[in-house]
């Protein structure tokens, strides 16, 4: 197998070429085979709860194999804005210390205008509830993929012995306290930036929080070893019940954050759907959980070696039925069961399978609302309702036509050019600002094992 690593400048360290985060739209030449290594960028899900945490002390935090994409960028200026010392020693290195916070700026219109650009700044609640006892939270930005409410956070924190008022006005929510001070939280559901919020600030509260059917993604327990190696007290990690215990301070730390499994599994269904040969390099494994069995189960062979995945060029893959033949369910559910994040992936996998798949998407109503452009590129899908829709898969015996698109969210955003990768003809993928949320560099990376995209403005 030719073996192509992956090598892309990061912007840490070096600017992007001029113009290129001017361009607004992906241009994709398909049907061609991929064959080489890819390695992936580090989690985004991570590397937005451990920003937040290094709010929890005045002294210096480490934090290696940071992606570089715009959500992180974002939030890494936003704690720059609110007096956060930020240094970039190395590429995807970040270096912070909050050791001199301006509180007065979370009252002012550029933290509101900022922070609503993005879903991961209310996880800056917990930490700043910790140390100052304040904190204020604006209606979520992020994807558009249905409601994300923040009552699990705000019930949570209440507790605690937080009090909250609500501005209608500007859509703000301002949280304090007097004392953060240790509680029984039984949450109402697993939600994983809930329970970072909640664990991040109760290491600094007064007694013992427990947290009970709290998420236990390995994003979370990497936030909580995070946190142990900061000093804090928390038992219980990678189970659904946390017990933290407070502590009067936390000191600084290094942290290496995990290769980010949503790019694990995209690259999976890529050399599937492009029927290409491909590694995926140092993919943390044993943090995978049933990632691979998934895609085992739409009939892709894939083998692990140590911390790579090596998918061979297949021609063709068939979904397996349940034991008692009938039709197979993939649907998301908390950790262990699989992210929602991996379901786009899957649907656009099955449109080239052989066989029929259910794909329920339980926790997002808005998330599937990008099959019209698969249905419009030639695949057989039924959307049965906002959660559910059946694939009916052509075994590549009509490939997918090119067509022109625009990214709805993060996720459908790289289905859509996974999509379009595999297709005959050109595509053009639109508002690929989404994409560069999440993907760092997908295009030059891609690339770089024989894809053909191009960025392109259009007016």
């Amino acid at each position: 197998m030719l073996s192509i690593e992956v090598q892309v400048e990061n912007l840490f360290t070096s600017k992007a070429p001029s113009g290129v985060w001017g361009m607004n739209a992906f241009e994709i030449r398909g049907g061609r085979q991929l064959q080489g290594s890819i390695t992936p960028q580090g989690a985004k899900n991570e590397a937005l709860q451990v920003l937040c945490a290094a709010l929890l002390t005045d002294e210096r935090v480490t934090l290696t194999n940071v992606p570089d994409i715009v959500d992180v960028n974002t939030l890494i200026e936003l704690l720059e804005d609110m007096g956060v010392k930020v240094e970039r020693p190395a590429k995807n290195t970040i270096v912070l210390q909050a050791d001199n916070i301006d509180p007065d700026y979370f009252t002012t219109h550029a933290f509101k205008k900022k922070s609503g650009k993005l879903r991961g700044t209310v996880m800056l609640a917990g930490p700043l509830l910790a140390r100052f006892k304040k904190a204020y939270i604006p209606q979520p930005g992020g994807d558009k993929i249905g409601r994300r409410r923040l009552d699990t956070h705000i019930r949570g924190f209440e507790k605690m012995g937080v009090d909250f008022v609500y501005d209608i006005d500007n859509q703000m929510f301002t949280l304090d306290t007097e004392m953060l001070k240790g509680a029984k939280i039984l949450m109402h559901e697993p939600s994983i930036t809930g329970t970072a919020n909640l664990i991040m600030a109760a290491t600094l509260a007064e007694g013992v929080t427990s947290i009970y059917n709290a998420a236990c993604e390995p994003y979370i327990q990497q936030l909580c070893r995070m946190l142990i190696s900061m000093g804090a007290n928390i038992t219980g990690i990678s189970t659904n019940l946390l017990t933290i215990e407070g502590v009067a301070k936390l000191r600084g730390c290094e942290h290496r954050l995990l290769a980010d499994m949503i790019e694990v599994g995209s690259f999976i269904g890529l050399a599937a759907m492009t029927q290409s040969e491909l590694t995926i390099k140092n993919v943390d494994a044993e943090h995978l959980g049933i990632i691979p069995e998934t895609f085992q189960n739409l009939g892709i062979e894939l083998s692990i070696t140590g911390d790579d995945i090596y998918i061979p060029a297949q021609e063709h893959y068939r979904i397996q039925k349940f034991i008692d033949g009938s039709i197979l369910t993939v649907y998301d559910h908390p950790w262990p069961g699989l992210t929602p994040d991996l379901l786009s992936i899957v649907l656009v996998l099955a449109t080239q399978a052989k066989g029929t798949v259910l794909v329920h998407q339980k926790m997002f109503e808005s998330r599937l609302f990008f099959v019209d452009k698969l249905i419009e590129m030639g695949a057989q899908i039924v959307l049965c309702d906002p959660h559910r829709a059946v694939v009916i898969g052509l075994d590549k015996q009509m490939p997918l036509r090119g067509i022109n698109m625009v990214s709805p969210d993060i996720r459908a955003g790289v289905a859509l050019l996974i999509a379009a990768l595999s297709a005959s003809g050109k595509s053009v993928i639109q508002n690929i600002h989404q994409i560069d949320r999440g993907y760092e560099r997908i295009d030059e990376r891609l690339n770089a094992l024989g894809a053909d995209i191009q960025r392109v403005n259009l007016s």
